[in-house]
C-alpha cells in the first residue's frame, strides 16, 4: 500500500512538473520580443548631446475599421523611452517608415480607433498608459534616478498605408536626442541640410501581400544611430542660415 501510494504521489508530482513546464513554455513563447537600444556616440556629437534609451517590439499588423477610410491593415510599433540623462527631456517623436524595395515614405499617424484596438492587445488593463506621438510630447520624460528602477514611458507609432508588396524597410526614429548638425546643400537646393541624430531600425518581411502576418516581420540587427537629413523644423534649434550666411560661416572657420 505504501509503495503504491508513493508511486501515485510521485506520478501526481511529475504530472504537475510537466504541466508547469508546459505553461512556462507557453508564457515564454507568447512573450513578445522586446529589444533595447542604448545610446551610442557619433562623430557629430558635441558635449551637450543627450540621448534617450529606446526599447521596442518588432512591428505588428492589425486590421481595423478606420472611420472615413474603411477597413485597413495597419502597422504599428510599440515602444518605450527611458530617460537616463539626469534631467527631464521632452520627447517630440518623428517616426518615418521607408520601404527600400518600393521607394515609398510613410509618416506616423494619430488614429484613435487604431490606438484603441492596440491598447486592447498590448495594454488590456491600462497599466502602461500607451501614448501616441502627440500625447507623449505633452510632458517631459522624467529622469530615472541612479538608485531607482527605470521609469519608462510607453508609446505607439501607427501607419495605415504601407505598401503591401514591400518586404524590406526601415523605421527612422527622430526626437530621441538633441543632436543635430548642418551640412552643405544638396544641389539644386541652396539651403544647408539640417541632420538630426536618428535611430535606424531595419526589418524584413517574409511572405507575400495576400497573407500578411506579424510573425513574418524580422528585425535586422544591429540598430544604428545616424545623422539623417530632416525637412522638419526642430524645436529649440536656431533658424536655418541662408546659403550666403552658411558660406561666410564656413569661410570664417
Amino acid at each position: 500500500m505504501t509503495g503504491t501510494a508513493g508511486r501515485r504521489r510521485f506520478g501526481v508530482y511529475l504530472a504537475g512538473l510537466v504541466s508547469a513546464a508546459c505553461l512556462t513554455g507557453l508564457a515564454l513563447a507568447a512573450r513578445p520580443n522586446e529589444r533595447e537600444v542604448k545610446p551610442e556616440p557619433n562623430v557629430q556629437d558635441t558635449d551637450r548631446v543627450w540621448v534617450l534609451d529606446f526599447k521596442f517590439k518588432d512591428p505588428r499588423l492589425i486590421k481595423v475599421d478606420v472611420p472615413g477610410r474603411g477597413q485597413k491593415m495597419c502597422w504599428y510599433l510599440w515602444y518605450q523611452v527611458t530617460n537616463n540623462t539626469g534631467e527631464p527631456r521632452t520627447f517630440i517623436p518623428d517616426f518615418e517608415l521607408v520601404t527600400h524595395d518600393r521607394k515609398t515614405i510613410h509618416r506616423d499617424q494619430v488614429l484613435p480607433a487604431v490606438e484603441e484596438a492596440i491598447r486592447r492587445l498590448e495594454d488590456r488593463y491600462g497599466y502602461s498608459k500607451i501614448k501616441n506621438s502627440v500625447t507623449i510630447a505633452a510632458e517631459p520624460i522624467p529622469p530615472t534616478r541612479s538608485n531607482a528602477d527605470p521609469r519608462p514611458v510607453t508609446g505607439v507609432a501607427i501607419w495605415d498605408d504601407v505598401n503591401p508588396d514591400s518586404t524590406y524597410y526601415s523605421i527612422f526614429v527622430a526626437g530621441l536626442s538633441n543632436g543635430w548638425s548642418v551640412t552643405d546643400p544638396i544641389p539644386p537646393d541652396t539651403r544647408p541640410v539640417v541632420r538630426r541624430k536618428t535611430l535606424q531600425l531595419n526589418f524584413r518581411r517574409l511572405g507575400d501581400r495576400y497573407e500578411q502576418r506579424s510573425e513574418e516581420i524580422r528585425f535586422q540587427s544591429p540598430a544604428q544611430w545616424i545623422y539623417r537629413g530632416s525637412s522638419l523644423g526642430v524645436p529649440g534649434l536656431p533658424a536655418l542660415p541662408t546659403s550666403d550666411e552658411f558660406r561666410k560661416k564656413e569661410t570664417s572657420n
